[in-house]
């Protein structure tokens, strides 16, 4: 098959020949009609990720087709249309109870590259080893292998092409809001980052019920966006006062969700609650927390994976809220070919684009 590799932090992404194993029981191939980049992606331009992870395929909000299926696998079947999400063991005490993103080989299974025993199963035509399950998929490709655990089933007539950016950062916004905060209706939430993360939180937030919802950002345009998907209220995250403008003099919101990984920004987003008040923080990045012990008092801190949802349940309840009008997240996107991988890169880090998605069939 054609894939996007990248070799190193601080080299393009490269369309290569690549070919993939067979399949181990519980797996599935499954034929890539279209791919979001996320914002996880670029951690590999890290350069102590990627030495580590070596020639990789990322990608891991993948939408396409089963071509086959390995052994014991019985929930989904060739033909099916699936979008692929985090993969879970399915036997731990947090995924029997209900919480696959809190796996206890959540790292494992999603940010090696690998699968959860360190074996591989991809190779480049010149015989080196290419990782090839970036979030249990690396769909930045025309195939890419998942396991019956994280696809979930959809209906024949949903564009496929669109649907990818679901099964993560999408994902991770919406649950964030409806799943892990259970937002109520008149409650109040200040959202940092107007990417895709941060802007599906304010659909959900809309869609919820909030009475105020704040966005910070530094990119204009991006602020006219959450205006126009439910924003009440949005605030130019360069300014001095950002503490004060949120909050509008009062005495602080019910929630905050923090996007950006960006140290003096994860504070802001504490001290904007009001009490009770929880912050949720969901920034892949270098960003640390450090705060004010009694800062705390009356406040909860916590970091979330994938919106603490289950993706079988949760995004078929997503692609309800898009087919009712109520859920426009197809207004970030912007498609490319898998061979314009970096220019969907660079637009992304620009803030020129909100999501790309990527179109393997045009590589």
């Amino acid at each position: 098959m054609r894939a996007a590799v990248l070799r190193g932090h601080d080299q393009p992404y490269r369309i290569e020949d690549v070919t993939l194993g067979k399949l181990e029981p519980g797996e599935a191939l499954v034929r890539i009609a279209g791919v979001g980049m996320c914002h996880t992606d670029m951690l590999l331009r890290d350069p102590q990720l990627s030495s580590a992870l070596g020639p990789v395929i990322l990608g891991h909000e993948g939408a396409g087709v089963v071509e086959q299926v390995g052994d014991g696998v019985t929930r989904v079947k060739p033909g099916d249309h699936v979008l692929i999400s985090f993969d879970s063991c399915g036997w731990c005490r947090s995924c029997l109870s209900g919480g696959p993103a809190y796996c206890t080989e959540f790292e494992a299974r999603n940010l090696t590259g690998r699968r959860s025993d360190g074996t591989g199963g991809a190779v480049s035509s010149d015989g080196t080893s290419v990782a090839n399950r970036w979030f249990g998929q690396s769909s930045f490709a025309e195939y890419a292998v998942a396991t019956e655990r994280n696809l979930v089933t959809v209906d024949h007539d949903l564009p496929l092409e669109l649907m990818g950016p679901l099964g993560c950062g999408i994902q991770t916004g919406a649950g964030s809001v409806l799943v892990e905060m259970k937002l109520r209706p008149g409650q109040s939430i200040a959202v940092f980052g107007a990417g895709a993360v941060g802007l599906a939180a304010v659909m959900a937030a809309t869609l919820a019920g909030a009475s105020d919802i704040v966005v910070v950002d530094l990119n204009e345009s991006r602020l006219e966006v959450a205006r126009e998907l439910g924003a009440t209220r949005v605030v130019p995250g360069g300014a001095a006062d950002v503490v004060d403008q949120v909050t509008g003099g009062g005495a602080g919101l019910d929630f905050s969700f923090e996007t950006t990984s960006v140290s003096s920004v994860i504070s802001a987003a504490i001290s904007v609650l009001g009490r009770p008040g929880t912050a949720v923080l969901v920034g892949a990045g270098p960003g640390e927390l450090s705060v004010w012990p009694p800062l705390l008092a009356g406040r909860h801190v916590t970091y979330v994976y994938e919106g603490s949802a289950v993706p079988q349940v949760f995004l078929p309840r997503l692609i309800g809220y898009w087919q009712a009008g109520n859920f426009p997240f197809d207004r970030l996107v912007r498609t490319y070919p898998l061979s314009e991988i970096n220019a969907a890169e660079a637009d992304s880090v620009s803030g020129a684009t909100i999501k790309p998605v990527l179109l393997p069939k045009s590589a």
